[in-house]
């Protein structure tokens, strides 16, 4: 009788391997993607980062260029492409129309940014001045400290700076504090060719949290230009300190982030090679002794 012949016999090894092989390609592709995505990212932290210091370039050489003119500035349509640049001006100071910003700090010190609307001679346009920080009364807050505001047509020089930052306030309006016991300066008259100040609103209060200038010229009905604000620069004087804080540009962040995801990049690729190729070999090892001792 002759033998049937025996069915060929499959290896239970050959699954294994195809096993083996398969997800060592799917952790490779995940481990490709992850690194690709990291990295991107990283990189793309590094062109912001660039970026802003691209800009701070750019603030930085408009505040050395020669001041303008107040022709200039009063024929200036679109203040933009001069923003941070100086100017020089001649006018009146409104300052009945003084506004107080609170919670401002300079060196760590919670104040007051004072901020006095400057009628330009020869014109009906005025303009709000950042004109520096004065130190607040930890007794009374309502109580201003003692600002000097020259009389009469005087010339300044300032930056051109976008209109007052805002600070975080709870609801719609945050409610105005109330008026302090005396004011720090007395009113003065608007210069010539500009339009008197109008009184302020009854029972408002020069103490604020944020100074809208759209919403301050329909109050005080000024003929205040909105887009723009002044910032003098320089040594203190008149009662005021003028170290502004640098503009905020979040260098430091970018290169933090940056920093993340290129070391996320790193764990990744630690992380591969230890377990596609560093711990499958010492395994293999381990059972070829284990292996060799029996």
């Amino acid at each position: 009788m002759t033998p049937e012949p025996s069915e060929p016999l499959v290896s239970s090894a050959t699954p294994r391997r195809r096993a083996g092989r398969g997800r060592f390609l799917v952790v490779t592709l995940a481990a490709v993607l992850a690194l690709a995505a990291t990295v991107s990212l990283g990189r793309w932290q590094l062109s912001r980062a660039a970026q802003k210091e691209a800009l701070q370039a750019r603030i930085d050489a408009q505040k050395l260029k020669a001041p303008l003119s107040q022709a200039e500035f009063l024929a200036l349509g679109e203040a933009a492409g001069e923003m941070h640049r100086p100017v020089r001006l001649r006018g009146l100071w409104l300052t009945a129309q003084t506004v107080y910003l609170d919670n401002r700090q300079m060196h760590g010190t919670p104040g007051f940014y004072v901020l006095t609307p400057f009628a330009l001679e020869g014109s009906e346009q005025a303009v709000m001045v950042q004109r520096g920080w004065v130190q607040r009364n930890f007794v009374d807050r309502t109580q201003l400290g003692v600002v000097e505001t020259p009389p009469g047509i005087v010339e300044l020089t300032a930056l051109i700076e976008p209109p007052p930052s805002h600070l975080f306030e709870l609801g719609a309006k945050a409610a105005a504090a109330p008026a302090p016991a005396a004011s720090a300066a007395a009113p003065a008259p608007s210069a010539a060719g500009a339009s008197a100040p109008a009184p302020g609103i009854q029972g408002s209060s020069p103490i604020r949290q944020n100074l809208d200038l759209e919403a301050f010229r329909a109050e005080t009905q000024l003929p205040l230009r909105t887009d723009v604000s002044l910032q003098q620069s320089g040594p203190a004087s008149e009662g005021l300190q003028r170290d502004w804080p640098a503009p905020a540009l979040g260098l430091e962040r970018h290169y933090g982030y940056a920093f993340q995801w290129f070391g996320l990049s790193a764990l990744v690729v630690i992380l591969y090679v230890w377990f596609q190729f560093i711990s499958p070999f010492r395994r293999a090892r381990r059972r070829a002794r284990d292996g060799r001792s029996l």
